[in-house]
């Protein structure tokens, strides 16, 4: 049989980056190089083909630490890995599986946790699986399972972590014309922070280019929280300055054991149109609902991993 290219398609780019595409169209990048303090996703695309997420806080110098789509926790094993100014590190230290096909593309990849000194603190295996949606829309499934290297670690109590997103500056309410909106819904920071829910919207104008003409289309990120994680509904740390993030320990750490690693998962969907407060509770069932994928010895000749997903 004559070989068919499949529609999603994970592509190792030079210079320590991922592109995950979809009809040989990228909607998100992975980058995670040296010159990094922690690795990060940037652009994540919108239907239009505008990135709907933004490096760095649009006033405020002091926030690089701000990439698109990343993970930090404010204070792991005594010590900080969210600002920049640190010396603690989060590296990818082995890529395990890529995975192509017709309904999504994914990939799975080893971090190390590095404290200041060098110490490795912990393991993050992450699954990072892009799936197409209607009309140049896209799903961005995050699953990552957290692994001590010491009988025990601490993730202290705080508003930062561990999956954080940072919209364009347009889609900001501060910066641009965008709204806040959550599963109960409520509207706009005041409301929202430090609020339990199992989602939360972002959206607002993009610039799209169309016939040659530039006009604006509203498209937004919906940002979902799996029950199963800890804390379940998360409390929310959002800001009208275009930043959101489900707090995984806002009212409590955590406490890590080796032998009983922790799995934390999420779900960006990038849309159309403002956000949808029936269909993005249809999606968080469905989300809900799904099985945890696993990274497994692959059975397949020439792959040393693959990623599975029960049925």
């Amino acid at each position: 049989m004559p070989y068919e290219v499949p529609r999603c398609q994970v592509v190792p780019l030079p210079d320590h980056q991922t592109s995950f595409q979809i009809d040989g169209q990228e909607r998100v990048r992975w980058h995670f190089g040296p010159q990094h303090p922690r690795p990060f996703f940037f652009p994540f695309n919108g239907p239009s083909g505008s990135t709907l997420t933004r490096m760095g806080h649009p006033g405020a110098p002091d926030h690089d630490h701000h990439r698109s789509i990343w993970f930090a926790h404010h204070v792991v094993a005594g010590e900080t890995f969210w600002a920049d100014q640190t010396k603690t590190r989060i590296r990818q230290k082995q890529w395990l599986a890529y995975h192509d096909a017709a309904d999504e593309s994914a990939m799975a990849v080893l971090l190390s946790w590095h404290a200041a000194d060098g110490r490795e603190v912990m393991e993050q295996e992450l699954v990072a699986a892009l799936r197409p949606g209607p009309d140049g829309e896209s799903f961005l499934e995050l699953q990552s399972t957290l692994r001590s290297t010491g009988p025990t670690l601490e993730l202290a109590k705080t508003n930062f972590g561990i999956l954080a997103v940072r919209v364009a500056k347009e889609i900001s309410t501060h910066f641009g014309g965008g709204q806040l909106t959550n599963s109960e819904g409520l509207v706009g920071e005041p409301a929202i922070f430090g609020q339990a829910a199992a989602w939360m919207d972002y959206s607002g104008p993009a610039p799209v280019v169309a016939n040659g003409k530039r006009m604006t289309a509203s498209e937004g990120i919906t940002y979902f929280n799996h029950p199963a994680n800890p804390h379940h509904p998360a409390h929310w740390h959002v800001r009208e300055d275009g930043w959101m993030g489900a707090s995984l320990c806002m009212e409590e750490g955590i406490t890590l054991r080796k032998e009983t690693p922790l799995v934390l998962r999420y779900l960006l969907h990038a849309h159309a149109g403002a956000v949808n407060a029936e269909l993005a509770g249809h999606i968080a069932r469905r989300f809900a609902a799904s099985p945890a994928y696993r990274v497994e010895k692959a059975k397949a000749k020439h792959r040393v991993y693959e990623i599975n997903r029960p049925a």
